[in-house]
């Protein structure tokens, strides 16, 4: 009866392995057209039906509603003991408390494919390669999985793939059409590039702002894989990138992880010399900003790599420059090969692999990589966030529980003082298991080895955030606790109002609820100090006597405040120093009624920073607005305009639209490009020159350089222009902060500069954050433009009749997770009145 039993067994196993269908049968148009996302998935499900080699976990949803699938492949063995095996993996690294009870080492590939959507090559090739690590006939990837767990994510941004696979599917004929000037090669706005809210996912692994991001970074800090291999494409006339990645290459990158980069490149470069297939390495792709696809895995102890085939704009095909035609079935092959060559080195290097890797963790909190090893960010209400962003990472912290006076590094003047450590400021501690992403995230100055950067060279956090913070070189020894202490509400016996602080995310959403209530409040200007209350320029007050009209008063205003926990009753308008409440000083706010513009000429990604910062930051109503419909636009019902960065072309008539808007008391918040529409327009104080004198100097200089760069080669050329440069650095702002655009930043601003353009001072506006002379900075700026940022203006506001123009040179909602920037914008919005 056994041995009937066991044949039986073996047959069905053998029949459900015999059922595993190729891509190309289950799709019939696989590698020729664009496959659905549903369809995507379908055939995932269909890997995991018929085989035991394959588990399906799902780990959240997009925006729109789409699932988000990664799944494990290795032996049927390893499947059954996966928990067992990732427990054992965090033990090893420290992040585990518990020593599991089997001790199962493996090394662990993740494989993430298409944070690009309409990087189509990528989510494609995810197919390919997960049939072939699965494939009963395929004796190799067999071996590999013995001894290696690869968890692949075929589709990182599942709702961008669609909106480019859907459009391409609607326009796409039958004849395929290889000519650039096709509109299958011309992707309408926004793109498919970028998720729902057109963010790039491929710059959020650390931040974390998009929902994507999130839900996924949660399952990878649940496995901590020791490979990562980033899937992507690029233009549709370059040849195959994989690592080694170029310089600038951070110094926490290790030796074992720059030699496993050598091994992939050397093992993948065999396989393409034999199909004659075009690559290189060591180019464009560097290894410094932390949060991308590559970089962020490094800093978390693994080998994270980029890989890029070309194919952005190729549709199904496209002649190339050289002449020859790119398939999509070409850029599924190319990927495939590539990748399951990583999976192949990793095996191989599989118990050098899973050493260094535990190495890794040991070696960076006995010997920190950094300069500092404390970290103390004085407590307020914008530590609330920074605090998630570290739950978010695994970082671990704590809060104060004593006061202790000690010196270290002060960020906000770039100088070693005395300072005091007071009960409830933030602690974090470089000997823990994300040490080096510790470091990395708050080391004020990062060493840069070559000036071309692909992306931002600073970033540190107390400058992101804007909270008064200190680096110590040594531990320091203090009294700890998990949470902070709150004080006791003050009591009372009457409610004259409600005193809500301005010091966070939390204060923006109250004021943005209070507003959808139709609840009055009012904005203070003033320092004030009421019986245990001190009352700070810009804090939030609401008053009975604004709200007679709302039944419910206080019942609907205990549950607004209920997650600010900060909040205060007052009990009497008469103040005991400053301004009473019933004064000049307290403005009464008025609700924005906004719009925003999109359509082609604007930044997608800067457009959707703005809805993205409205819908999920503010949780503020939000009209959008078509370019194409400007003519159609009621002004009348609104009070203030956001116009993104982009290329505006305006016609005359429409110009005057805007000016009229502003004039009858209109607001408009125009950012980067958007300042193209009011400088040198009569009318505006907006001038990049404020004199005839400055701009002769200036141009002069420029034209003296294009003079000189005659006699260097194309080289030297390249690195001439970056004198004039600046990818991403943090700039040092001097602030008024009696101007409510202001209000709650600190003493100083730091603001992330991420392109070239400024203003010197303007006449007849109000300069309100500005870099002074002899500014610090951190990061890389061009030693030509730094010096022609002295004195140029960052955020002005220039009144015009009733209303006034916010010019925003620098972007503040930059990729969301400048804090203190989403704090500037929103004293924009809700402030500026």
């Amino acid at each position: 009866m056994k041995k009937t039993v066991l044949f039986i067994a073996l047959l069905f196993g053998f029949s459900i392995q015999a059922q595993i269908t190729s891509p190309d049968m289950f799709m019939p148009s696989y590698g020729e057209q664009v496959s659905y996302h549903h369809k995507l998935e379908d055939y995932f499900d269909d890997l995991v039906k018929y085989s035991d080699h394959i588990k399906k976990q799902p780990y959240g949803e997009t925006s729109e509603g789409r699932p988000l699938n990664a799944y494990y492949i290795s032996t049927p063995e390893n499947l059954k003991e996966l928990e067992e095996i990732r427990q054992n993996n965090l033990y090893q690294i420290g992040m585990l408390p518990n020593k599991p009870e089997t001790i199962n080492d493996k090394a662990i590939v993740w494989l993430s494919f298409n944070v690009h959507g309409n990087e189509i090559g990528a989510a494609e090739s995810a197919i390919q390669v997960a049939y072939e690590l699965i494939n009963p006939d395929n004796n190799k990837t067999k071996k590999w999985l013995e001894n290696t767990i690869v968890i692949l994510d075929p589709c990182l941004n599942p709702d961008g793939y669609s909106r480019y696979g859907n459009w391409l599917r609607s326009i796409a004929g039958e004849a395929v059409h290889t000519g650039l000037n096709d509109r299958e090669h011309m992707e309408p706005w926004p793109g498919g590039r970028q998720n729902h809210y057109a963010y790039d996912l491929n710059r959020d692994w650390a931040w974390q702002m998009q929902p994507e991001t999130k839900q996924r970074m949660a399952l990878y800090n649940q496995w901590m894989p020791m490979v990562h291999v980033d899937v992507h494409e690029m233009g549709y006339n370059e040849p195959y990138f994989f690592p080694p990645a170029a310089e600038p290459i951070h110094d926490f990158v290790t030796q074992y992880q720059k030699e496993f980069h050598n091994s992939i490149g050397e093992n993948t470069s065999k396989k393409f010399d034999t199909e004659g297939w075009g690559y290189y390495t060591r180019e464009r792709f560097d290894l410094f900003y932390p949060s991308y696809g590559d970089t962020y895995p490094c800093f978390n102890g693994a080998v994270g790599m980029t890989y890029e085939q070309g194919g952005i704009n190729a549709g199904r095909a496209i002649k190339m420059s050289n002449g020859n035609i790119l398939t999509l079935q070409d850029r599924i092959d190319h990927h495939t090969m590539a990748v399951l060559t990583a999976v192949e080195t990793a095996s191989m290097q599989k118990e050098k692999l899973v050493k260094n890797f535990r190495n890794y963790f040991k070696d960076s909190r006995e010997n920190p990589k950094g300069k500092y090893k404390t970290y103390i960010v004085k407590n307020n209400g914008k530590a609330v966030q920074l605090t998630k962003l570290l739950e978010r990472n695994k970082i671990e912290y704590a809060y104060a529980d004593e006061t202790k006076k000690t010196m270290g590094y002060h960020y906000q003047s770039d100088s070693n003082k005395d300072f005091t450590v007071e009960p409830n400021d933030l602690i974090v501690n470089v000997n823990q298991p994300k040490a080096v992403l510790t470091q990395v995230f708050f080391e004020p100055h990062q060493h840069l080895s070559d000036s071309l950067s692909y992306d931002i060279t600073a970033w540190a956090l107390p400058h992101a955030y804007g909270i008064e913070s200190y680096a110590l070189k040594n531990n320091l020894v203090i009294k700890t606790k998990q949470e902070v202490s709150h004080k006791g509400k003050l009591e009372y016996d009457n409610i004259y109002g409600y005193y809500i602080p301005w010091n966070g995310r939390e204060s923006v959403k109250i004021v943005a609820s209070l507003h959808k209530n139709g609840i009055k409040v009012r904005s203070a200007q003033r320092a004030s100090l009421y019986s245990g209350i001190r009352i700070n320029p810009g804090d939030l007050i609401v008053l009975k006597s604004d709200n007679k009209n709302i039944n419910g008063f206080e019942n609907i205003l205990d549950v607004l405040l209920i997650d600010k926990p900060d909040y205060e009753v007052i009990e009497s308008g008469f103040s005991v120093n400053g301004a009473d409440l019933g004064g000049e000083y307290y403005t009464l706010l008025k609700a924005p009624k906004a719009m925003l513009l999109a359509g082609n000429g604007i930044s997608a990604t800067d457009f959707g920073q703005v809805w993205f910062y409205m819908e999920q930051i503010a949780n503020y109503p939000l009209s959008i607005v078509d370019l194409q419909n400007f003519d159609r636009i009621d002004f009348s019902t609104y009070n203030t305009l956001i116009l993104p960065d982009g290329r505006y072309s305006f016609t005359a008539s429409q110009i005057a639209e805007i000016n009229n808007f502003i004039e009858r008391g209109g607001k408009v918040i125009a950012i980067g490009g958007a300042l193209s529409i009011f400088e040198d327009a009569s009318g505006y104080s907006l001038t990049k020159f404020v004199s005839d004198e400055d701009k002769a100097i200036i141009t002069g200089s420029e034209q003296q350089q294009a003079l000189d760069n005659r006699f260097l080669d194309s080289n030297n050329r390249e690195r001439s222009a970056m004198s004039n440069a600046v990818p991403g650095a943090i700039v040092e702002n001097v602030i008024d902060k009696s101007h409510p655009l202001t209000y709650g930043l600190g003493d100083s601003y730091y603001s992330l500069k991420t392109d070239a353009s400024y203003y010197q001072l303007l006449k007849g506006a109000d300069n309100v954050i500005y870099v002074p002379k002899d500014y610090n900075s951190f990061g890389f700026i061009g030693h030509n433009l730094k010096k022609k940022l002295e004195n140029t203006v960052t955020f002005a506001v220039e009144h015009k009749k009733a209303g006034q123009v916010i010019y925003m040179i620098d972007n503040p909602l930059f990729r969301g997770f400048w804090e203190n920037g989403n704090i500037l914008f929103s004293n924009a919005l809700f402030l500026v009145n």
